[in-house]
């Protein structure tokens, strides 16, 4: 009973669309506004069970190159890849594996396994790492969320040891619960081989992951990310100021790590906030610290400029009633069950299209909730972004006599009500 139908304007959703990327720039003309069709490609079926898309992973032909070795450029909220140069790749990490030592951290905090005022002992093994330190004493006995502070904002490597040592018995042991943590948050390709990213064979990382490690960061420990915001911390009466350059700039950035050995270069993953929008930075290999802070403003910047979210449909909005085969209802509302937001280069926006792909009729009966097909957002040089389009309301199958009916008119005037 399928059929298809492919028309442009003449339809509620073009409005939607319309009012809602004016939300966020100037509203579109008539001459350059976002194309809506309605779409059932041959062969198309719908899980009505089926669970959104994953966001689509690829760069958008972002014209920029850095002079980093590794760079990625993640749009947090939408997943949307702006900048992937040899994202995927394996890297030395440095400190800046410290943010999954400082993940698992938190999460033994928030598991209630460990409490911010509870004290580690210095063990001589911790007191004598090498590398940067927080100058933890020997002997001496430290609160965690001086540790936190110590290995996040004076990267200190000591600390990361008395973390280690005093909450899982052991770096070894520490750095088997980094690494199956790792694979249970959907780090693709990471190990690690210590807590403080030192030099090893065995301890790697790619920028995308780093970038995923980050988001979920963020999103799984509010509480306990706002630290990474800090921009000094003193402890053994030594003053140390935060390694990141972007929070010594007015641009919204709130975190995460630096990282630097003569093996990775100059390395830098960071968060940064502004006008609702957070934007991921990873980037690796390069040549000096000013080189790291020069790049890291310039690709924000360029990310912000040149980029842009637009919200096309609300949740439980609307988007338009779509015909029922052998339904109690004639139509049901089509909607979706989150905001439908969407990055694209500003330059593009123009170009959009929205396109709607289900089956139609749609056949009875309908659970309110179940995936009927999907919304698809396409510009030129850029993947394709999609959202599961859901029926807003339920509809019963009609009975024997009904469909009985239905099929006579069917057969009389065709695919006519």
């Amino acid at each position: 009973m399928a059929r298809q139908r492919h028309h442009v304007w003449g339809h509620p959703f073009a409005l939607v669309v319309l009012l809602a990327a004016g939300l966020y720039a100037v509203p579109l003309g008539p001459a350059d506004a976002a194309k809506v069709q309605q779409t059932a490609p041959k062969g198309q079926s719908a899980d009505p069970r089926g669970k959104a898309a994953p966001p689509p992973q690829g760069a958008a032909n972002a014209p920029i190159d850095t002079l980093a070795k590794h760079a990625f450029i993640i749009e947090a909220d939408t997943g949307t890849v702006l900048l992937d140069k040899l994202a995927a790749e394996r890297m030395p990490p440095a400190s800046m594996s410290k943010i999954m030592t400082a993940y698992v951290v938190f999460d033994m905090l928030k598991q209630g396994r460990a409490k911010l005022d509870d004290e580690l002992p210095v063990s001589e093994r911790a007191w004598r790492t090498g590398g940067s330190k927080m100058f933890v004493p020997i002997g001496g006995r430290i609160k965690i969320s001086d540790l936190l502070r110590g290995m996040v904002i004076q990267s200190g490597n000591d600390s990361c040891i008395v973390l280690a040592e005093g909450l899982a018995g052991s770096e070894t042991a520490f750095v088997d619960i980094m690494n199956e943590k790792a694979k249970q948050i959907g780090l693709k390709d990471s190990h690690f081989a210590n807590v403080d990213g030192l030099p090893s064979p065995e301890h790697w990382m790619t920028a995308r992951d780093l970038a995923s490690l980050a988001i979920r960061t963020i999103e799984d420990f509010p509480e306990f990310y706002k630290i990474y915001s800090e921009k000094e911390f003193v402890f053994n009466n030594i003053n140390q100021g935060n390694r990141n350059p972007l929070l010594y700039k007015d641009i919204g950035a709130d975190g995460l790590k630096t990282g630097h050995t003569e093996e990775a270069g100059y390395s830098l993953t960071a968060s940064v906030l502004r006008d609702k929008r957070r934007v991921i930075l990873v980037i690796a290999g390069l040549p000096t610290m000013k080189a790291r802070a020069q790049e890291s403003e310039r690709l924000i910047e360029w990310a912000f400029r040149e980029f842009s979210n637009y919200k096309l449909v609300g949740a439980g909005d609307k988007i338009e009633d779509a015909e029922v085969w052998l339904g109690s209802e004639p139509k049901v509302a089509l909607t979706v069950d989150k905001d439908f937001v969407v990055t694209l280069p500003r330059k593009s926006r123009k170009d959009m299209k929205v396109t709607l792909v289900y089956d139609k009729p749609v056949p009875a009966p309908i659970k309110k909730g179940d995936q009927l097909g999907k919304i698809v957002v396409t510009v030129p040089d850029a993947p394709p972004k999609e959202a599961p389009i859901l029926a807003a309301a339920p509809v019963d199958r009609v009975g024997t006599v009904g469909r009985m009916a239905a099929v006579a008119a069917y057969l009389i005037w065709g695919n006519k009500r």
